[in-house]
């Protein structure tokens, strides 16, 4: 898929990929890291809202545990040292600092219910939450937001605070197979089968929500056909997609803040 959208290359010039064969300790790392990355991109994106959002990346040899960031702890300085680990009980296994409750109880139940997902993202963006409070999904009006054709949930029945694991398995109903779920009154939620997927299905799903607001405080917006959006959507849509979208913001971040792996 990636080399079909990209235009001649040098012979001996291969696009990078995910790495593979990995053992279960390098595959911790490689997440731990990628999480990390999520972070300060997020933090330079504005994405952090006072001590909301998180990102999680399930452990991959204990499933059903997960990596998360610390309560409190600004996405821009966090380290891979920082990184918490919790059980689907909520029960803290790694780590000096406490858990957001609310990651707790809205990433448990996804991981629960989407073994698929290797990683999750939270946050309370400015323009989701903005069109989050419209209660709507996104339309195929770009290129970009044809990611999320029918790909998509929306959870109506925000009770304020995600405090219980109830509330959480509701918001797990609405995500239901898709790669990302639009919060009533609340913000966006993604998921994907690496940390890089999840956290760059969030990015342009936020972007998507600006430019739908955008076209409608403009005008009418006009709709991309079903067959196109359904074609985008599989052109673009697709887990290695969504990691090697995320490529870019990996070089600079990693350019710009080596500290993070500490």
């Amino acid at each position: 898929m990636i080399r079909a959208n990209v235009g001649p290359v040098p012979d001996d010039f291969d696009l990078p990929l995910p790495p593979m064969n990995l053992t279960v300790e390098e595959e911790r790392e490689h997440r731990k890291r990628e999480l990390v990355a999520a972070f300060r991109v997020f933090g330079t994106f504005g994405f952090s809202e006072g001590v909301a959002g998180h990102i999680t990346a399930r452990d991959p040899e204990f499933p059903d545990t997960f990596w998360v960031n610390p309560f409190g702890m600004s996405f821009n300085q966090i380290k891979v040292s920082d990184l918490i680990r919790v059980d689907h009980a909520g029960n803290l296994l790694h780590g000096r600092r406490p858990v957001n409750r609310a990651a707790f109880c809205i990433h448990a139940e996804v991981h629960s219910a989407r073994p698929d997902a290797v990683a999750a993202a939270h946050a309370h963006s400015l323009n989701g939450k903005a069109f989050a409070s419209l209660g709507l999904p996104l339309d195929p009006i770009t290129q970009d937001s044809c990611v999320f054709y029918e790909d998509h949930g929306v959870y109506s029945d925000f009770r304020g605070v995600v405090s219980d694991t109830e509330e959480g398995r509701r918001i797990a109903s609405a995500l239901g197979g898709h790669k990302a779920a639009i919060l009533k009154n609340h913000g966006l939620l993604t998921v994907g089968e690496s940390v890089a997927a999840a956290a760059w299905w969030f990015i342009t799903m936020e972007r998507s929500c600006q430019a739908q607001l955008l076209a409608m405080a403009a005008g009418i917006p006009h709709h991309i056909d079903h067959d196109t959006a359904v074609m985008v959507r599989e052109q673009i849509g697709g887990s290695l997609a969504g990691w090697f979208q995320f490529r870019p913001l990996w070089d600079q971040v990693v350019a710009t803040s080596p500290e993070m792996f500490d």
